[in-house]
């Protein structure tokens, strides 16, 4: 007997590639070999101890009941005081909401606004989920390349032209994941006065490597830069990378009052509101000292810069440097039709990323699986002497090809 079947828009989902790659590396560390996962971008540090006290605090409260679809309003007020702080935004508490997460505050919305067939316009390399949550929500993901050249940031004239009748979505994410590319406020003013021109299309701001930017780069976020933009911008951000806060699974965004409510709406028939004792984790930490986050953001750059240094010893390799966030995005080409030691041919960034794991047992992901070949994504989020035998195994494997 057959079993029932499953719903057709599985289809258009596919297993995120960082997460296939984690999981065959953790295959072989169970089989007893030594590999060092660049895989997942996730902070090696730990949360904040206050953050941790306040959440212990919150259960000896007895803050363990339901809370509000929207979020509990002690963490909406921290949230709406690090707006105004970070971005110089000022929020509402209407305009602000919390959920499980960056990712869920981005379905939310898509469902909230996305009708069959409208188009989402996502820069590539993009991270991996975008285009997916897009189809999810009905919608039909439209990629703009970002060339190396161009440092892989989204040029004016090319969103411009992305843009159609159809268009419902600009999704934005700078610092990137994968390359770690960040725009200036001079190139962020760039795709606002495009933006100006289209009315009829939401911008999403995914700003959750806000504080990891180096060499004395300045974030900047688009409702801050064009604030006539602000009315049709969600500005989305969270604990998980700045305040090592992953598993606390707490995201919070800003944006005009009639998309949030809807949104809450959605949010309410998906999973309601959140854990309560991550939300006085997550007020703790926004309004506790921040200066963890400067002091971890130099550890970041300091392996930024060791990661692309080793790479620029690599033959075949080319590393740009990155503004911003944990990632390198460096450009394999060079190897491609060489042959590994394994006797593997590389034809692919997916056969380089799988080689590499198997015969040197270090695990990366794909450029293809961002959007963009032939790369490969390194996350340095990770300890700093594992990065540098990391980086050694790198070297020896790209130097043994034939």
């Amino acid at each position: 007997m057959s079993a029932p079947a499953l719903a057709e828009r599985l289809k258009v989902v596919s297993v995120a590639a960082s997460v296939a790659m984690t999981n065959r590396a953790r295959e072989l560390t169970a089989q007893g070999h030594k590999v060092i996962s660049l895989t997942v971008g996730e902070p090696d540090f730990s949360a904040p101890p206050h953050a941790i006290e306040a959440m212990h605090q919150a259960a000896l409260r007895g803050e363990t009941k339901y809370t509000p679809q929207d979020g509990v309003k002690p963490l909406k007020e921290a949230v709406q005081r690090k707006f105004k702080r970070d971005n110089n935004l000022d929020y509402a508490l209407d305009e602000i909401m919390v959920a499980n997460g960056g990712k869920q505050i981005i379905m939310d919305a898509l469902l909230a606004t996305v009708d069959e067939g409208d188009e989402v316009v996502i820069p590539a390399p993009y991270w991996i989920s975008y285009g997916d949550m897009a189809k999810l929500a009905g919608g039909v993901p439209k990629f703009v390349n970002c060339p190396q050249n161009n440092g892989f940031k989204l040029r004016a004239e090319d969103l411009d032209a992305a843009i159609t009748p159809k268009t419902k979505w600009l999704i934005l994410n700078f610092p990137n994941n994968p390359s770690g590319a960040a725009c200036s406020r001079e190139e962020m003013k760039a795709l606002a006065e495009v933006m100006l021109k289209h009315p009829h299309v939401w911008i999403l701001t995914d700003d959750m490597y806000e504080h990891m930017v180096y060499d004395g780069f300045e974030f900047c976020t688009i409702a801050e830069v064009e604030p006539r933009l602000k009315d049709r911008v969600l500005t989305v951000n969270g604990a998980s990378k700045t305040y090592a806060m992953t598993g606390f699974r707490v995201g919070f965004c800003g944006g005009p009052k009639q998309l949030i409510k809807a949104m809450v709406n959605m949010q309410g028939q998906l999973t309601s509101g959140i854990n309560g004792m991550a939300q006085a984790a997550v007020a703790a930490a926004l309004d506790g000292p921040q200066d963890l986050v400067k002091e971890r953001a130099e550890i970041y750059r300091q392996r930024r810069d060791i990661v692309v240094e080793a790479l620029k010893s690599c033959p075949g390799v080319q590393c740009h440097k990155p503004e911003g966030a944990f990632y390198v995005y460096p450009n394999i080409a060079g190897c491609l039709g060489k042959t590994t030691p394994g006797g593997v041919k590389i034809e692919t960034d997916a056969d380089f990323a799988l080689a590499l794991l198997s015969e040197k047992h270090v695990a990366t992901v794909q450029g293809s699986a961002y959007g963009m070949s032939p790369y490969i994504r390194i996350s340095y989020a990770t300890g700093t002497e594992d990065l540098k035998e990391a980086c050694r195994r790198i070297q020896e494997f790209c130097n043994s090809l034939v």
